[in-house]
């Protein structure tokens, strides 16, 4: 049978979230990410990419390539809510959807162009999407995954795209090879090596070839460059971990700075678990020191979202950590093994006066955002 596959992916998300609360960022070069010179960028608009800008590059030298942007920080808690705005929108018209990233969607609509014609049907979804979340968002309809991600770049900003059934291979061919999904830089430099430029002499390859230049992905990259994929769209699944880091403006020793750190974080975690009305059985720290080495440690606890609970227990991980005397770069916690419900009050150990402590605390970082509220220790060593 014949597959139509759609990938939708939300245009500059991070900054078309931020213009929606702020019309006055409509039409700057915007980039979003972290303050200090040590940050990356996470997002930035076409206005910024005409300075050269994009993701992942540091925000020392975004700064220096467009001094006049609005810098701003990102706000997950914003960006998650309206990645589910568009999720439940999308879910609600398509059987089959799989949310690859929080912008980022595959949608498998094949057999559905016999009752509705899959490219009025994509087109009306997306006109929906935006008039109900106010988010721009590109598609490309093809016959497999792999196309409509190449193409979808093609498509943007806002727009559409629709590669016919049996011209993937054509549509891919003109393309330099660092446009194909799975081909990084040290693939990317091997094969220019080589004088593989594009596309369409890669695909032109014979498969023992490819197989002996890079093994097993050789293979696979090979089908791809002659437009063959068969990756099937994985239903969405629900999130299986909940995790925060920070990574310091400059190496750090200090432990009451460490402590504080490490609480605030779990504080957060313990937030979030909350707010989703879940629990968790594991929690793991990890540490990552100036030299680069990363470590980490989990532990299995009772379901729980307590913040005593956890916070003990990642004192308790971090201590085991921190074996060396060595500078450290940054700090996480994560929780994982999920499970939806509600915190159960332990009869033994909470008071009434601990239990009404937390509830308003919450009500607080509901309101105002999850960094509005901390124990001291998380915040004195911020200011």
């Amino acid at each position: 049978m014949k597959r139509n596959v759609v990938h939708f992916d939300l245009d500059t998300f991070f900054v078309s979230v931020a213009r929606l609360t702020n019309s006055a960022l409509n039409n700057k070069p915007v980039i979003i990410g972290g303050n200090s010179d040590r940050g990356v960028v996470a997002s930035c608009s076409y206005e910024a990419r005409k300075f050269g800008v994009h993701s992942a590059m540091p925000m020392k030298l975004a700064r220096r390539l467009c001094p006049s942007a609005v810098y701003l920080q990102g706000d997950m808690d914003s960006y998650s809510y309206h990645s589910r705005v568009v999720t439940d929108i999308i879910r609600d018209q398509v059987p089959v959807v799989e949310k690859a990233s929080i912008d980022e969607f595959y949608l498998d609509l094949t057999g559905m162009d016999r009752f509705f014609g899959c490219s009025q049907f994509t087109a009306e979804l997306k006109s929906r999407i935006l008039r109900e979340s106010g988010l721009p968002i590109s598609y490309a309809l093809a016959s497999n995954k792999l196309v409509s991600k190449v193409a979808t770049e093609d498509a943007k900003p806002n727009g559409q795209m629709e590669i016919p059934f049996g011209h993937e291979k054509g549509y891919l061919a003109p393309l330099a090879i660092e446009r194909m999904p799975g081909i990084g830089l040290k693939t990317s430099s091997l094969l220019r090596r080589m004088g593989v430029e594009t596309i369409k002499l890669l695909s032109e390859i014979p498969e023992p070839m490819m197989q002996n230049l890079l093994g097993k992905s050789g293979i696979t990259l090979s089908r791809k460059a002659n437009g063959k994929d068969d990756s099937p769209v994985i239903p969405y699944t629900e999130q299986k971990s909940i995790g925060k880091e920070e990574t310091f403006d400059s190496d750090t020793i200090n432990m009451g700075f460490l402590n504080g750190e490490l609480v605030r974080l779990t504080e957060r975690v313990a937030f979030l678990l909350r707010k989703q009305r879940r629990l968790c059985g594991c929690i793991t720290v990890k540490l990552r020191y100036a030299n680069f080495d990363t470590v980490s440690k989990q532990a299995m606890l009772p379901y729980t979202a307590n913040d005593d609970v956890l916070l003990s227990k990642a004192k308790e991980l971090f201590a085991k950590l921190y074996d060396r005397r060595m500078l450290v770069r940054l700090i996480g916690v994560k929780v994982s093994h999920l499970v939806g419900g509600f915190q159960q009050i332990n009869l033994f150990e909470d008071t009434e006066e601990n239990v009404r402590l937390y509830q308003a605390m919450d009500r607080i970082r509901g309101k105002y955002g999850s960094h509005a509220v901390h124990r001291a220790v998380g915040i004195q060593n911020r200011r």
